[in-house]
């Protein structure tokens, strides 16, 4: 943020004010940790959740979560709820807690829109939408659908909308591997993972995010998206490709690394589905762009994460 844009704000969150350096954040987390277990007994800390019912800080319910997928050792320190452990109600940084709600805050009137993630606390907020959110708070329990938690280096956009972050989406870059246990390279960029977030679903965000990630790459002959492809982005990608023709040749369905032989042409399977037998149908779905994610790998879409459109 400019000097200007500080001084025209009141409250400011952590995305904001935060150190833009991780070992800094976490050894800050640990010492707090460490002091807050010594004076447990004799001065209990308490943190105040919306509604005004109050949570006792204890080593029950206050533990370290790793936030990068390759990088275990770098964590963060959150405040579990005692009632429901899968509920994380706040997390320690900048030397207070802080709500989940505003961890995914922004007082800088410039985050406006599709923004590269960058820094630290974006990272942060990164990781608060994918691993929090979408994770323990707004997936479905019928879905088993998830995200692994994203890569240190991860490129991410997070959309941010009048000072929220209310979605974002991750590309795998054309000529990065495709795992840190094989040699292959991603040979198209690829659309890998989105979310938006429930309340702001049915409002164009998932057409906002197709043109954007097709615009970043507008020199490349192919993009890609990782398969499997939900019937509710299906959706969104037919609405996008009929509103912009000249996009129709380049996407494709892929598994990585991408080779003509992981690919199938989303619009050209939007075309003929409608024309297919149900049995001509399911070898479409059957083929090598159709195999189901890995359970410890990243899913594109969440069935109802992509269903702006309708």
């Amino acid at each position: 943020m400019t000097l200007c844009t500080i001084l025209s704000i009141g409250h400011l969150y952590p995305v904001d004010i935060l150190a833009d350096n991780p070992e800094v954040i976490q050894e800050a987390a640990e010492a707090y940790y460490e002091k807050l277990f010594q004076r447990a007994s004799s001065s209990p800390e308490f943190f105040s959740i919306p509604g005004g019912e109050k949570v006792k800080l204890e080593d029950s319910c206050v533990c370290f979560l790793p936030v990068y997928r390759e990088d275990p050792k770098y964590k963060i320190l959150v405040l579990k709820d005692p009632q429901a452990k899968e509920r994380v109600l706040a997390i320690y940084l900048n030397q207070s807690w802080w709500p989940i709600e505003d961890i995914v805050k922004t007082a800088d009137s410039s985050r406006e829109g599709l923004i590269q993630v960058q820094t630290s606390g974006e990272r942060i907020v990164l990781f608060v939408l994918n691993s929090i959110i979408f994770g323990m708070l707004e997936r479905s329990s019928a879905n088993d659908t998830f995200f692994v938690c994203h890569s240190a280096k991860e490129s991410a956009k997070i959309f941010w909308r009048n000072g929220d972050a209310v979605a974002f989406y991750t590309v795998k870059i054309k000529g990065s591997l495709c795992d840190v246990n094989t040699s292959q390279c991603y040979l198209l960029p690829v659309l890998d993972t989105v979310f938006v977030r429930r309340k702001y679903r049915r409002c164009g965000l998932g057409m906002k995010i197709l043109h954007d990630f097709c615009q970043s790459f507008v020199t490349e002959d192919a993009l890609g998206i990782s398969c499997p492809i939900s019937a509710d982005m299906y959706q969104v990608c037919q609405k996008f490709l009929q509103t912009h023709p000249e996009e129709q040749d380049r996407l494709w369905e892929v598994e990585a690394p991408g080779d003509w032989s992981q690919r199938v042409s989303i619009w050209l399977k939007i075309q003929l589905e409608p024309a297919l037998s149900e049995s001509e149908l399911q070898i479409v779905r059957t083929s090598p762009c159709h195999v189901q994610a890995q359970d410890d790998e990243p899913r594109c879409l969440d069935a109802g994460q992509m269903n702006e459109v309708q």
